[in-house]
């Protein structure tokens, strides 16, 4: 049970308490639930529903854990309802938030699509991240890789995002077989590399398999 002084504390100042490990951090590394009709759990993704929320720390298997020792009961302090799929339900939310967040981004004229354009891209300096759809071939992804460490001086000298299959990217960008992508500077790109690094924190907790490698480059990526 919640201490007086943790239940007043509950939303309150730059930390929440995860109601499972009682660990506390940032709002935007834990995932807020609040109660909706019919005594069900409903996450809030975006921390914008009204009404008291718990928290929990943004993992899959941390939900999976808040359901399974029915801890949003004594978090909520009344009888409610989780679904058993709610860690997978969570996870579909999140990444149809981080596609969400492409497709603005790409309105606003801030994604290429295709290896030579990706690759011009980053020679010209613009570069704010890539994306390689996770089906994306090791030859294709090194060949960035090293177009970011002539630029740049390193691999690692800007974000690179694999969580999103090739179809999913076309269909956020409006485009055919997207294997790369580049972001360009700009707030909307900041917006979805941030709901990315979300997601994959989410899915630290989950197993994770990789989809075979398909053909990756200027003959498999043309768009």
């Amino acid at each position: 049970m919640l201490a007086k002084a943790e239940r007043a504390d509950a939303e309150a100042g730059p930390e929440r308490t995860c109601i499972v490990t009682r660990a506390k951090g940032s709002p935007e590394d834990m995932i807020r639930f609040v109660v909706g009709p019919g005594a069900i759990v409903v996450p809030d993704i975006r921390r914008k529903l009204p009404g008291r929320g718990v928290w929990v720390t943004g993992r899959a298997d941390r939900v999976a854990e808040a359901v399974k020792r029915q801890a949003f009961a004594r978090g909520f302090k009344t009888k409610v309802v989780a679904s058993e799929a709610l860690a997978d339900e969570i996870e579909a939310l999140l990444t149809q938030d981080c596609l969400q967040a492409l497709s603005i981004a790409n309105k606003a004229g801030l994604v290429v699509a295709g290896f030579g354009k990706v690759e011009e891209t980053i020679a010209a300096g613009a570069v704010a991240g890539l994306i390689d759809a996770s089906e994306c071939g090791a030859d294709g992804a090194r060949k960035l890789g090293q177009s970011l460490r002539r630029r740049f001086g390193s691999e690692s000298a800007r974000p690179r995002v694999e969580l999103f299959c090739s179809g999913q990217l076309d269909l956020a960008l409006g485009r055919t077989n997207v294997i790369h992508a580049a972001l360009i500077a700009g707030s909307a790109s900041d917006a979805f590399l941030a709901r990315c690094r979300r997601l994959r924190l989410y899915r630290s907790g989950s197993p994770q398999t990789r989809a075979p490698n398909l053909p990756s480059g200027p003959e498999a990526d043309r768009n």
